[in-house]
């Protein structure tokens, strides 16, 4: 018996998590914020767990938020980067905070983040997205998640994280 041969080469499917409208654009954003002259201007981003072993890949992840002036930094580790588990998240980490120190949040055009409009409404701050692959939009946040993976490598299982472990 022949094998009949395959035409082409063998094509992943692309993100299989649909698209959404982006809101607000980086470049509506308020020039003070720039500056960094004020508090309560803050840059979210997610990192991912990454392969652990031969094939199995983990779909937990730690989600960051970087104040721009301070530096101050709030993470929390999800099961998993859905717009919900994100968006939940974000709003119980920021909601702790007083509501003068949160006026803005600058995030990524990842699917992760397309529950913005409750995270504008619950924490009644604007939320503004980067162009896409600009990463250095949002450098504060891609210098402390390059600081993270000092401690937490591409290739470990961040289910094994804990927030106590974040804290330190």
């Amino acid at each position: 018996m022949k094998k009949l041969r395959r035409k082409g080469k063998f094509k992943r499917p692309q993100e299989t998590r649909g698209r959404f409208n982006i809101g607000k654009t980086i470049n509506k954003r308020p020039k003070s914020v720039y500056k960094r002259e004020e508090i309560g201007h803050w840059e979210a981003d997610t990192v991912e767990s990454g392969r652990i072993g031969h094939k199995r890949k983990s779909s937990y992840c730690l989600v960051t938020l970087v104040e721009r002036k301070s530096r101050y930094t709030l993470s929390t580790v999800l099961p998993n980067r859905k717009e919900e588990s994100v968006t939940q998240a974000i709003i119980e980490m920021v909601s702790t905070l007083p509501s003068y120190m949160v006026n803005t949040i600058t995030c990524n055009r990842g699917k992760e983040f397309s529950g913005y409009e409750k995270i504008e409404e619950a924490l009644s701050c604007d939320i503004y997205f980067a162009d896409p692959y600009c990463s250095w939009q949002r450098g504060t946040n891609e210098n402390t998640n390059g600081l993270l993976r000092e401690y937490y490598p591409k290739g470990m299982d961040l289910s094994l994280v804990t927030e106590f472990c974040l804290e330190e």
